[in-house]
This record gives C-alpha cells, structure tokens and sequence, in this order.
C-alpha cells in the first residue's frame, strides 16, 4: 500500500480539550487534515479557531506517518507481543492489544502551555490483527 492511499483512508482522530476558561467542549479533526496550510481546528461550542504552528503541524504530521508505519506493519505487529516482567515471571501481552485497548496521547506544547492531544486510530480492517 502506498503512503498516499494509506493517508487517504486513515482515520486517525485528534481532540483537545478547549482552551477557554468558560469553555467545556472538545475540538476534534482528523489529523490528515492537517496537511492543508490554511487548516484551522474550531471548537464546536465557543467557536474558537486553532491554527497549527509550523512546529506543531510537524509534530503531529510525524505522528500521522508513525500511524502509517503501523498501519503498514499489522501483519509483523499482528505475530508480536510486549513482555513485562513482573514479580514471579513475565506478562505476556499481544502487541495488537495495546495497540487497540490502550488510549494515545501526545502532549506537545500549545501557546505556551503543555497540552495532552487524544489520539483515536481506527483499524484499516475488521480483521486487523486477527
């Protein structure tokens, strides 16, 4: 699969929690979409709009290719697993488990502040790691 038809059918979302202090909500995109220059995040109930620095718009377009190199390795990850060692042996846990079961987050600085972005990755298949 090549980068753009992975990229095109990625569905990686990002949110975070609003920056206004009277403001609750989350702001969510795509994180494909950042790719576009003029890409702005707004936040569906104060309407405050995010525009992306050229340091954060890199960092998370790193993330997104970190998420294609993934996507592009589920049949290695699918025959992987993550040893702990714990008292009394190991815990033994499916590489694929994690990757499903476990919340992301990216915390990168924004205006100044350090701010944890939630990062929801869906599966490119029902049968991703079997």
């Amino acid at each position: 699969m090549n980068k753009s038809s992975t990229v095109n059918s990625a569905k990686a979302q990002i949110d975070f929690h609003c920056f206004e202090p009277d403001c609750d909500a989350v702001v969510k995109f795509n994180l494909a979409d950042i790719a576009s220059r003029d890409f702005q995040a707004v936040c569906p109930k104060c309407h405050r709009a995010y525009a992306l620095d050229d340091t954060l718009r890199d960092k998370l377009g790193r993330m997104l290719e970190l998420i294609n190199a993934i996507r592009n390795s589920e049949d290695i990850l699918g025959d992987s697993i993550v040893s702990v060692n714990v008292a009394g042996g190991e815990v033994r846990i499916p590489y694929a488990l994690l990757l499903t079961r476990l919340n992301t987050l990216i915390t990168l600085e924004v205006e100044g502040r350090r701010t944890d972005f939630h990062l929801w990755i869906e599966p490119s298949s029902p049968d991703t790691f079997r």
